[in-house]
């Protein structure tokens, strides 16, 4: 039987680059190598897009704080409306060769907010996950929690900031709105990077300040006092959710720290202990929130469990994190979903997506 060659792209030029490259190692060393070849694609802080082997491909592959990309391997270009091999080397123009579907496993803007993926479709390519509308409306938490609330799902007290608005934002008029603490996020970034908690007017001010950092919109959200909650959802048309898993993080909250470098940052009790009642409850409410969301392939459920009974969602991830750590191959796993056979799942679904966007006219 021909194997079926996958595109492992990674890396990318958001900050949450080193989270990617961490995901990315996981997959290829979970990958079933009896049905799958894989290509490695790679790219850097610059946007510049490296073809590698499992061999040399990452440097300090191990270390979670020094984890890089290596630059030093061949640069290939994605070529849009090549008639075969759209990927090909930038020197000599020598394809890379077919390849039949691509794994995106970028975390952040310019790879999971819609831009990669209109990118691949341009070049007919298959791809796992989201499409462009679920992955771009997902990225961006003003317009995701916008969609939530006028589909009717619970969802924290939030404030919306333009870069414009800067020097306009009232500590007097948030602390009315929202209480004391809140926390402050950038609108288009994920593995809590560029988030801060803030209980007086200048932690308030030094969250803006470092949340513009990393983008031209921010939220500002109450803060809620309640157990963190998630639920791993798979499929395309009919989606299906994992049981849930609850989150204690041992730093103040699950910073990127705490998710990513210290395996100590917070404790995973999978299954989380609830009521039979609110776990399917909670675990519809993650199937529809995929769906609202126009999700496809893959997605993770944030929720807030309030000490009153209370269940609010807090965000979806179109492409969760892939890490030894990460929730998203925990939850499956209990499920009874090996690694390797999850990542054969959503290879499945995205050439399932392509036959289907084949038979359409266009």
């Amino acid at each position: 039987m021909k194997k079926i060659r996958v595109g492992i792209l990674c890396g990318g030029r958001s900050a949450e680059h080193q989270v990617s490259l961490q995901s990315a190692r996981n997959i290829v060393d979970a990958i079933d190598r009896d049905r799958y070849e894989v290509v490695l694609i790679g790219i850097d802080r610059t946007g510049q897009w490296h073809l590698g082997d499992s061999a040399g491909f990452l440097l300090n592959a191990h270390d979670p704080k020094q984890i890089a990309l290596n630059r030093l391997s061949e640069t290939v270009t994605l070529a849009p409306g090549a008639p075969t091999d759209p990927v090909t080397t930038t020197t000599t123009h020598r394809p890379a060769g077919d390849i039949d579907v691509i794994f995106p496993v970028l975390h952040g803007p310019f790879g999971e907010d819609g831009t990669v993926q209109g990118l691949l479709k341009l070049a007919n390519l298959p791809f796992v996950g989201s499409g462009v509308l679920g992955s771009a409306v997902s990225m961006d938490k003003d317009v995701m929690k916008r969609l939530l609330r006028d589909a009717g799902i619970a969802i924290p007290e939030f404030m919306t900031f333009l870069s414009s608005d800067r020097n306009r934002i009232s500590f007097d008029e948030v602390r009315g709105r929202l209480g004391m603490p809140c926390f402050i996020k950038p609108a288009n970034l994920g593995s809590s990077v560029g988030i801060t908690k803030a209980r007086d007017a200048r932690e308030l001010e030094a969250g803006v300040r470092e949340a513009f950092r990393y983008d031209r919109k921010i939220l500002v959200e109450e803060c809620v006092t309640g157990r963190e909650i998630e639920c791993a959802v798979l499929g395309n048309a009919r989606p299906e959710a994992s049981g849930l898993g609850e989150v204690r993080p041992t730093h103040e909250f699950y910073s990127y720290e705490a998710k990513y470098i210290d395996e100590h940052g917070a404790e995973l009790e999978i299954p989380a202990k609830l009521p039979k009642e609110l776990t399917e409850e909670i675990r519809a409410t993650a199937v529809e929130v995929h769906r609202v969301l126009a999700c496809e392939g893959m997605s993770r459920v944030d929720f807030f469990l309030k000490e009153d009974g209370e269940v609010l969602v807090n965000e979806l991830n179109t492409i969760p994190g892939f890490t030894r750590i990460s929730m998203f191959p925990k939850l499956w796993e209990v499920a009874g979903v090996s690694y390797a056979d999850l990542i054969d799942r959503l290879i499945q679904l995205a050439l399932e997506r392509f036959d289907e966007e084949k038979t359409l006219d266009t």
